[in-house]
């Protein structure tokens, strides 16, 4: 990521083995503790990775909790750091909410624009089953419309109709020369 260009932001292992090189000063009001400039000491990984790092020790006052975080950004302030870090947790929670709702379990091409598609697909039918269930005053969940079209998909009926009872039962279609599996 960094010979890319990128920049990261991580938290540190509490085994992390590194030695400072510069410590900037802090203002600890706002919950930076420490500001420092680092090397790693172990051998492959200064091998893996010979640059210098910021490791950023943040006191958060929500939690009570002091974190540690690694990056390779060095012109940002450290409490942007740790607020991109916060941030990061919101990205997490949309995947989540994507994979649960939008039943996206991967994606079906890899270049951005395949990717922004079938994501843009999938929340332009949740918004649409969502418009449904509130013109129609429906009371089953949206996993739950989702569920009852994507069977009756192929059938010809109104949607309202396919909609109004949640508790779709299956019929049992009985053919002559078919034997009965639970007889009677």
């Amino acid at each position: 990521m960094h010979q890319a260009g990128a920049f990261f932001v991580t938290r540190a292992r509490s085994n992390l083995d590194a030695r400072r090189l510069y410590s900037a000063i802090t203002d600890r009001a706002v919950g930076v503790i420490c500001d420092q400039s680092i090397a790693f000491n172990g051998r492959y990984a200064a091998q893996d990775y010979p640059e210098q790092l910021r490791r950023i020790r943040y006191g958060d006052p929500d939690s009570g909790k002091t974190l540690v975080f690694l990056t390779n950004n060095t012109t940002l302030p450290a409490l942007t750091i740790a607020a991109l870090y916060k941030c990061r947790w919101q990205v997490e929670l949309f995947f989540k909410w994507v994979k649960q709702h939008l039943r996206i379990k991967r994606f079906y091409g890899t270049s951005e624009n395949a990717v922004k598609t079938q994501i843009w697909t999938a929340v332009s039918v949740y918004v649409l089953i969502a418009i449904v269930k509130k013109e129609l005053q429906l009371d089953a969940s949206l996993y739950t419309l989702l569920q009852i079209l994507s069977i009756t998909l192929f059938e010809k009926m109104p949607i309202d109709q396919a909609l109004a009872d949640s508790e779709h039962k299956t019929e049992v279609v009985m053919f002559g020369n078919q034997l009965n599996l639970f007889p009677s």
